[in-house]
């Protein structure tokens, strides 16, 4: 003979009995009466066709063995439920099931993690997904309904369709190996203008035809191009050229020396402002909000 199908509400009952330790104080926590607790174990035995309980020789039901055994399962399925339930009530109210961010790779990776954590507890429902581009490939993802925000280093101020709020800014400066020629030159204050034309410059690339054929603070004709900051980071270290870095990408290669800040005669430090990006087609729900609210907040904490 196969077992039944429990009710959800068999479980519950059973999941009280054993957190509380006994049917009457789980008749409390449930407000039923205890004639309905103990009537609901012994239908859900019957159905299972397992004992949940020793009632035997103690004044406290004790768990069986088949009933620890199936405890974690039915929690399971009670949490399986109470989340069913929490999304569709969330959906009825408006929040998103999902959110999609992208965030332009200068941003702070630390500061984005304390916010996806903190969000993780005001949403758990909500499902997040993070996407980490360079320049114009940032808001191409929401231009493209690939992304409910992003937070965009370009001023994009020019894409039809598209809301903008500035959230902060991210300090680049001009870095290289102590090695790098122009490092050597900066300890004898003799960086001489249009030096830096005639080094390797490491720049960023972009992926998007949005700001494609545009530069960024290039100073020199001899550039590499590269798609990923974590390696032009990389090269930069090895004393490969040299070339704009998020200063807090950089602090402690700074403090430790394996970088040196040059102080260029054409350009300094630059303000890679950030902006908040999302289509006006598609206003921002309370998930979506409460992450470009707690950006901002951040950003200005960081600055």
């Amino acid at each position: 003979m196969d077992v039944g199908q429990p009710t959800l509400d068999q479980l519950r009952i059973f999941l009280t009995v054993a957190d509380e330790g006994s049917f009457n104080a789980a008749a409390r926590k449930l407000g039923r009466a205890l004639s309905v607790v103990s009537y609901g174990i012994s239908t859900l035995e019957a159905q299972l066709g397992v004992m949940l309980f020793d009632r035997e020789g103690s004044r406290r039901p004790v768990l069986t063995d088949a009933g620890r055994a199936l405890l974690a399962d039915a929690r399971g399925v009670k949490d399986e439920a109470d989340g069913l339930v929490a999304r569709a009530r969330g959906i009825r109210q408006g929040l998103e099931t999902e959110v999609s961010l992208a965030v332009d790779v200068m941003v702070p990776m630390k500061m984005i993690a304390s916010v996806m954590r903190d969000f993780q507890f005001a949403f758990p429902i909500t499902n997040l997904r993070l996407h980490v581009e360079a320049l114009g490939a940032v808001a191409a993802l929401v231009a493209e309904s690939r992304a409910d925000l992003a937070i965009s280093g370009p001023d994009m101020i020019a894409i039809a369709g598209m809301d903008r709020r500035q959230v902060g800014a991210v300090e680049l400066v001009p870095v290289a190996a102590p090695t790098h020629p122009l490092a050597r030159a900066g300890k004898e204050d003799r960086i001489a203008p249009g030096a830096t034309a005639q080094h390797l410059q490491l720049v960023l690339t972009d992926r998007s035809p949005l700001t494609e054929g545009r530069d960024f603070s290039v100073l020199s004709p001899r550039t590499w191009r590269l798609a990923d900051l974590g390696a032009k980071h990389a090269l930069l270290l090895e004393g490969i050229g040299w070339g704009n870095m998020p200063r807090h990408m950089v602090e402690e290669d700074l403090a430790a020396g394996r970088l040196v800040e040059l102080a260029l005669p054409e350009a300094g430090p630059v303000h890679y402002r950030l902006y908040a990006l999302w289509r006006k087609d598609a206003r921002p729900g309370p998930a979506t909000s409460w992450l470009l609210d707690t950006i901002i907040a951040r950003c200005a904490e960081e600055g």
